[in-house]
């Protein structure tokens, strides 16, 4: 009789052995084929959740496989380990943020390690350390030799309790997330890359990305924005004008307004002799400034008493606005409004008053009346539009541009969204940047013989506001150029930078250089990339912006830094409220009761595991019941990949079951070797071979994991033979990348050589994935009246005969032969009765 399988104990020893063999170690001239599988680095937040657990299973399976088939893998870890949350917990905690990261990290790597995960820890780093950081700090300068990197004044969210920049998702409703204070926009001098400079490299690139998400293409094209527009002046009642940039000339004769931003220069010109407008402004600058919050806050204007003349009709005034959607970053910082075709602008002008004309059509509908509850931002044709009518939509463009340039009052012109990546932030816990103030020199980089420019440790957050600004030393620096007195840069970099390179630095790690090129290049561009789609644009155009910055550099011969990317979908759990509104995490709940105060539960929707929700799943207790193997093989097992995985108590009970299914299978004791072949087995067994390893360079892991349970029925069902013992070794071998403790176990119980993890890929044989048999349908009259296995490519006259031969022929043509009879090979019989 089979044992259990003792997951907690085959965990513990399999993982030791690992760690003392340096199994996943990855050399870097082994004269292998070299693979490099990477997930997205976490945030060391304190604990891991099953969104974790899903992404990394699904790297370690694959990495597993590739070392099978004989190449080097690279399979690294680390921590993206700057940022505001360790900010937040020194302040709410009164812990150091470097060492509230350390710990949590520690607490993290000892999870993962729980897992089995396939990961070369020798190359394991965190962003937040001095010897990756100050490299960083490197590069940019080297940014900043190359003309990539530039400083100007720009608007920001400032608290003017806490005195802080906040990001974007620190502003809740207009508020600071921790002072409640409204936010103002305010204007401060700000680092920026040259991200704009590649932006027609990064759109083409997306083409040669043939192993993308479409939609993560799309996403990125979409953020990038290149539009072909039209750039033109209007003319001012006060004999001034104003520069608009519109992406649809077609829709000229539908404007009635022009709108300006809140510090335009016609708008600051007002403010200082019209009190209301000066009061206006001041009202525009409280809010954040993120395009998604201008979408959506109520949009509001300012009659300046200007009007502009039409360009092309000067009988059409149009009254100017200063408007709270409008900002100076964005174009020229001026508008005009076409009501009927932007939802903003339709906004805007049934606020005011102001007139809404058709002039695409929308279907039939022609009239210039437009009584529609949302503006039209369809396809059409120009209607209502003097000699544009009739055109299409492109048609018109052209059009309109070409009468602008002719008279002079315009010009076409390509513009982008994109805009240039502000990497300043007011914070401590990030990247210092290496740059220094001198009243005599100016702006001057560190030498970087002085890298890294280190954090001080000795700061406090009891105080609002930058603690490096009010540090009594650290700031305080002789000047690199002359010898004077200076200061440092206070601001740190965006944490998005500390994540554009990290998998560079994985591949290479001197100790004198970012990295060393030769090496690095051996590894990149990443095989396979896995992560979450929440960052499909800015962390992944990021990183191919700067890797196309450092190509540009000649620092690196690559541009694309990932050549395959998945996008996993969330692990998602049921939301729980108490009685009182409170969310609850599902320890808190016993049979839908509220444990701590006994009052029912409500259940609400299933969603995707977030701390805020608590709807989380600590994988721990999980593992310390069912072991790692059941938690992986549950990830792999139940929904595609790509779609959203429910966490229920049943699935990993299931994943459970299986595994010691596995177990009893694999068990030598059960094993009885017998004698003799079986043909069926054997091909079952070479078709799983070639079909589970297609499945898993597919990343179709649930698909993989169908073919297993097949193959593991199939030698249930099957008498002992030679064919089933090396059936049972063959599934183990197949298995192992997904519950690699188990086959270890099991491939040691079996006395198979060295390490199962070093095993090679069993190779499936080609005669044996060829069908020996088809099925035939057999057809009277075009019905279905049976079905045949026979010989696959069988004579059409043996064929035909044993269909006349099959019972249910013989019964109903009822012993009359059939007028005709049509032999499709391989395929169909049907007989004409």
């Amino acid at each position: 009789m089979a044992s259990r399988f003792n997951a907690q104990k085959a965990d513990a020893q399999w993982q030791a052995a690992w760690d003392e063999r340096q199994t996943f170690r990855a050399r870097d001239n082994s004269g292998k084929p070299q693979s490099y599988v990477l997930e997205m680095f976490p945030y060391p937040s304190g604990r891991i959740h099953m969104g974790h657990v899903r992404n990394y299973t699904m790297g370690d399976v694959l990495a597993r496989y590739r070392r099978m088939l004989g190449h080097e893998v690279l399979h690294p870890m680390g921590w993206d380990a700057f940022g505001m949350p360790a900010e937040n917990a020194a302040m709410e905690k009164g812990v150091h943020p470097g060492t509230w990261t350390l710990a949590n990290i520690e607490t993290m790597k000892a999870q993962l390690k729980r897992l089995g995960f396939a990961l070369d820890w020798s190359r394991e780093l965190a962003t937040c350390k001095p010897d990756y950081y100050g490299h960083e700090q490197a590069l940019f300068l080297d940014m900043v030799a190359a003309g990539l990197v530039y400083r100007k004044e720009s608007s920001v969210n400032w608290d003017p309790v806490d005195m802080t920049v906040l990001a974007n998702e620190q502003v809740i409703d207009g508020r600071g997330w921790r002072s409640g204070a409204l936010v103002e926009k305010r204007k401060l001098n700000q680092w920026f890359l040259k991200i704009t400079d590649f932006a027609d490299e990064l759109i083409a690139g997306l083409g040669k990305l043939e192993h993308w998400p479409d939609k993560v293409k799309l996403m990125q094209e979409n953020w990038i924005g290149k539009s072909q527009g039209l750039q033109f002046r209007f003319a001012l009642s006060d004999g001034g004008s104003v520069e608009v940039f519109t992406t649809r000339p077609d829709t000229i004769f539908g404007a009635s307004f022009v709108a300006v931003a809140a510090d335009h220069p016609i708008a600051r010109a007002l403010a200082e002799i019209n009190a209301e407008a000066e009061a206006f402004i001041a009202m525009c600058k409280l809010g954040g400034t993120t395009a998604a919050e201008i979408e959506t806050q109520e949009k509001q204007g300012f009659d300046t008493g200007l009007s502009a003349a039409h360009p092309l009709d000067a009988s059409i005034k149009l009254p100017v606005y200063i408007a709270n959607f409008v900002l100076m970053e964005y174009g020229t910082g001026a508008v005009f409004g076409v009501p009927a075709h932007d939802q903003r602008d339709f906004d805007f002008a049934t606020k005011y008053g102001l007139p809404i004309r058709r002039v695409v059509s929308d279907g039939d509908k022609t009239a210039p009346d437009f009584a529609e509850a949302e503006a039209y931002t369809g396809p059409g044709t120009i209607v209502n539009s003097h000699f544009l009518n009739g055109m299409d939509v492109e048609d018109a463009k052209r059009a309109v541009i070409t009468r602008a340039q002719e008279g002079g009052w315009g010009h076409g012109t390509t513009v982008y969204r994109l805009r240039d990546w502000g990497v300043s932030r007011q914070r401590y816990w990030g990247t210092p940047i290496p740059i220094i103030h001198c009243d005599a020199c100016g702006v001057v980089p560190v030498p970087k013989d002085q890298l890294p420019v280190t954090l001080p440790d000795d700061v406090t957050f009891d105080i609002p506001g930058n603690p490096l600004d009010r540090h009594p030393t650290w700031k305080h620096v002789a000047c690199p150029s002359c010898g004077g007195a200076a200061v440092r840069e206070t601001d740190t970099l965006d944490t998005f930078a500390d994540s554009s390179w990290y998998f560079i630095r994985f591949a290479s790690q001197p100790k004198d250089k970012p990295f060393d090129k030769a090496v690095a290049e051996s590894w990149l561009p990443v095989g396979q990339y896995i992560g979450g789609v929440e960052h499909a644009i800015l962390h992944l155009l990021y990183a191919r912006f700067w890797t196309r910055a450092l190509k540009h550099m000649g620092l690196l011969d690559v541009a694309e830094p990932f050549t395959g990317l998945f996008t996993q979908g969330m692990v998602t759990h049921e939301t729980y409220k108490s009685a009182d509104g409170r969310w609850l995490s599902p320890d808190d709940i016993r049979d839908g009761i509220e444990t701590a105060s006994g009052q029912p539960v409500t259940v609400g929707r299933v969603e995707k595991m977030s701390k805020s929700k608590k709807n989380t799943v600590d994988p721990e207790p999980i593992v310390d019941r069912y072991g790692a193997d059941a938690v992986r093989w549950f990830m792999l097992s139940d929904s595609p990949p790509e779609r959203d995985l429910p966490w229920t108590e049943a699935g990993i009970e299931g994943a459970w079951r299986f595994v010691q299914r596995l177990w009893r299978l694999v068990d030598a004791d059960g094993i009885e070797p017998g004698e003799g072949g079986d043909e069926a087995l054997d091909r079952k067994v070479h078709k799983t071979i070639a079909g589970v390893g297609a499945d898993i360079e597919a990343l179709a892991f649930n698909k993989a994991v169908a073919k297993l349970y097949e193959l593991t029925s199939a030698i249930e069902r099957a008498a002992p033979s030679a064919s089933r013992a090396d059936a049972v070794r063959t599934l183990l071998l197949l298995a192992s990348p997904m519950v690699p403790h188990l086959a270890e176990e099991a491939w040691s119980m079996q006395g198979g050589d060295g390490l199962i993890a070093d095993a090679p890929w069993p190779e499936a044989d080609p005669a044996l994935l060829v069908e020996d048999e088809v099925t035939y349908a057999i057809q009277i009259n075009g019905k279905l009246r049976d079905t045949l296995k026979l010989p696959k490519g069988m004579a059409r006259e043996d064929v035909e005969a044993a269909a006349l031969a099959s019972g249910n022929v013989v019964r109903v043509l009822d012993g009359k032969p059939p007028r005709k009879v049509i032999v499709v090979p391989d395929r169909l019989v049907n007989l004409v009765a």
